[in-house]
């Protein structure tokens, strides 16, 4: 019974000192939320001694009808088993069965009715546009045999049942035969397909997830077969690619990898230009310029050609095919390599693609590679489309389409460079940096949306980059909390209508605020690319970032990491108390009776509260230490010094309150009376033991007359109005010209 007391003594005794600290969790370490470290993945965030990963490796041959818009392929792929399981199956993905008849995203998907709603946005799109989408899975045979395999489709996902189990070190072979009709992008929001061209009668194809393709097994959670509901995007295993692409002989084709066959497919004349763009390094070589193009756009060629790619360590394979393509291309010097840099688009892009879109991959690559790590891939590709952005290996497709006569607005001039520069980052994260696209969205798009926007920063001095700032964020983040998901949910938990912050603009916002507020640029970077290097080619989870961040800067994050990643709260930060000292001049009391004290502290009168610092400072006696209750150490300290370097010193008590729950640091702008400004930075761990206020004391050689926090939202901070003294209500643009 006298240690059950005991426990509840201590336990009342930790409840009132947390309720009197304002104690809620912020700054607990993130250790129980996170995996535990193993020789698979270690506690500096790095791969581990036994760290392994699957490989799949694919020969494809594949056929595009220009009349039918027909995909038919066969493959061949090699799975090799690294993992220290035994694998009686394989899951594969089947994506385009996403715009199947019966498929989960229209079951699971919630409507209503109402009066005069957009007939597109009711279910059965598909149905309502006379499409039969999904694949048809001819055959599926082991390739050694050609004995029929068992397997079984669900929805998106397709289960191979092995003959014989897949031991540790071991590889198997098997090819499976298949079809699908491919789709009008301009229909349907999906990341591939075709546009129409009703002008002179041509397709303009961007395949993407045109073939089943390997799921992810690794450590963390065995097969990643979630299903595909086309929001979250993909997880996917590193291989090596050999692909044939048959077309009509008159179209141009743009793929992941390189070109193997390029006399065969090419005129002389393009072929010598092709080689020419390989060497020069100063601006675009057109291989098939727009007279070219134009004049193939009345061709019809009833001949095929196939084009013929290889790629190494890729996670995925994607083409463009179409005989409007014009194409340039030029070379990119990143240390020792020299990527070639290429873009393929029809007439109806220029003059704007002719431009920009060649250069901005060069700025990408140039940027990104001194950020994390030199671009490893021979060639990087810009396609142009109708709408949307979409990445894949060494090649995007990428919108920004200028009027009819050529004419283009800023507004799609910066549209059109951020999608390349975006997409094409994506070679990095997750292309490179391989992560799990459907459970952690932000891990690719909050990572890349970061760096797109250092890299229009750096190279794009003419394009805004307001979006992703702190600032952006604070009219989203004081939104209801109800509706709102963290950061660390899954990409397909996340409501659509959120899905932007939740895996671009926050992330983004986030990763700024801790380079140019938290960390600096210098420790930020550092970390950064220790992360990518550590984790090229490889499948890192949010832990691996966490922790190597961490790791690469001697800078404990994991207030950061809770607040921004794990919760909802937004900063607001208020400044609601602001007091003005100086010492007083000191005379010498005997009997001590005009000054009120505690022994050793620093000795004020109430001090009414004010709106300003019209009233003046008040006087403060500073005491000297009492040595009796400090201590010997104390003893030595000398007061007479202290004292006097008080002095004519104006000291300035602030309370600060955190309204907003998201702990950030204290950015504080002083005004002084001679019209001169200091910005001050205050670490985040000010708020260590009291997460709900903190008070600190200043000392300013000058008077200062008004004091802002977070003058330039730097941490995003959502309520500027309590940021002031003396009290002002902030204006906004539209209140400035509400005035005009």
């Amino acid at each position: 019974m006298k240690n059950l007391f005991v426990y509840l003594f201590l336990l009342f005794s930790v409840q009132l000192f947390a309720q009197d600290k304002k104690w809620s969790g912020k700054f607990e370490q993130l250790d129980q939320l996170l995996p535990t470290p193993n020789s698979y993945r270690t506690a500096s965030g790095a791969p581990g001694e036994n760290y392994w990963q699957q490989r799949a490796d694919y020969e494809i041959d594949v056929e595009l009808n220009d009349d039918t818009q027909v995909l038919t392929g066969k493959e061949t792929i090699t799975y090799f088993n690294n993992s220290p399981e035994i694998l009686n199956y394989l899951w594969l993905q089947l994506d385009q069965n996403n715009l199947s008849k019966g498929n989960m995203t229209d079951k699971t998907a919630t409507n209503f009715v109402r009066d005069s709603v957009p007939a597109r946005y009711f279910p059965l799109a598909g149905e309502t546009f006379d499409y039969q989408g999904g694949f048809t899975i001819r055959s599926v045979k082991e390739a050694a045999t050609e004995k029929p395999l068992a397997y079984l489709v669900n929805f998106t996902m397709m289960r191979i049942d092995l003959p014989t189990p897949l031991k540790t070190g071991e590889k198997y072979s098997f090819k499976i035969e298949w079809s699908y009709k491919e789709k009008d992008r301009l229909k349907f929001d999906e990341r591939g397909g075709y546009e129409y061209f009703a002008d002179d009668g041509n397709y303009l194809y961007t395949e993407a997830q045109w073939f089943p393709r390997m799921c992810v097994f690794d450590d963390y959670e065995g097969w990643q077969n979630k299903q595909f509901f086309g929001q979250g995007e993909f997880a996917l295993p590193f291989g090596n690619y050999k692909v044939k692409i048959s077309v009509p002989s008159d179209h141009i084709i743009g793929a992941t990898g390189v070109l193997q066959n390029p006399k065969e497919v090419l005129t002389p004349t393009q072929f010598e230009r092709f080689e020419k763009a390989k060497k020069t390094f100063d601006q675009p070589v057109l291989i098939v310029p727009q007279e070219e193009a134009v004049v193939k756009e009345k061709s019809r060629s009833k001949k095929k050609s196939t084009w013929v790619f290889s790629a190494q360590d890729v996670r995925d394979f994607a083409f463009a095919s179409s005989r409007k393509f014009i194409w340039d291309a030029m070379a990119v010097k990143i240390n020792d390599k020299t990527p070639l840099a290429q873009s393929f688009y029809p007439k109806e892009g220029n003059p704007l693609w002719g431009k920009e879109s060649t250069r901005a991959i060069k700025n990408t690559l140039e940027v990104y590679s001194s950020r994390t790590l030199d671009y490893p891939y021979p060639v990087a590709t810009s396609v142009h489309t109708a709408h949307q952005g979409m990445e894949y290996p060494m090649i995007c497709f990428n919108y920004g389409r200028p009027n009819k006569d050529g004419s283009y607005s800023h507004r799609t001039y910066e549209g059109m460079v951020g999608v390349i520069v975006h997409e094409v980052g994506h070679n990095f994260f997750p292309m490179i940096v391989n992560s799990d696209e459907r459970q952690w969205g932000w891990m690719d798009e909050g990572l890349n949306s970061f760096l797109e926007r250092e890299t229009k920063r750096e190279r794009y001095p003419d394009i805004d980059i307001s979006t992703g700032s702190p600032k952006s964020m604070a009219n989203y983040l004081q939104g209801d909390k109800n509706k709102m998901r963290p950061i660390m949910w899954s990409a397909d938990n996340v409501p659509g209508s959120d899905y932007g912050y939740n895996s671009y603009f926050k992330p983004t916002a986030a990763l700024t605020m801790l380079r140019e507020t938290v960390m600096g640029p210098g420790l930020f970077d550092k970390a950064l690319k220790e992360y990518a290097q550590r984790w090229a080619f490889k499948h890192p989870k949010p832990a691996d970032f966490f922790r190597t961040m961490e790791d690469a800067s001697a800078v404990d994050l994991d207030w950061f990491w809770r607040g921004w990643f794990y919760s909802v709260d937004h900063v607001d930060i208020e400044l609601n108390n602001v007091k003005w000292f100086r010492l007083k001049a000191e005379v010498k009391d005997v009997e001590n009776k005009n000054v009120k004290t505690v022994k050793g502290d620093l000795v004020k009168s109430d001090q009414k509260n004010t709106n300003d610092f019209s009233s003046g400072p008040q006087e403060i006696t500073v005491l000297d230490t009492d040595k009796n209750s400090y201590g010997e150490f104390r003893s030595r300290i000398d007061d007479k010094k202290i004292k006097g370097s008080l002095e004519n010193k104006n000291l300035y008590e602030l309370t600060f309150t955190n309204k907003g729950g998201l702990i950030a640091p204290i950015i504080i702008q002083w005004t002084f009376a001679d019209g001169t400004q200091e910005i001050e930075k205050i670490p985040a761990e000010i708020w260590i033991e009291n997460e709900k206020q903190v008070t600190k004391v200043f000392i300013k050689e000058k008077e200062v007359t008004g004091i802002m926090i977070d003058p330039n939202t730097d941490t995003g901070d959502i309520n500027l109005n309590n940021n002031m003294f003396p009290k002002k209500v902030a204006t906004n643009k539209f209140d400035e010209l509400k005035k005009k």
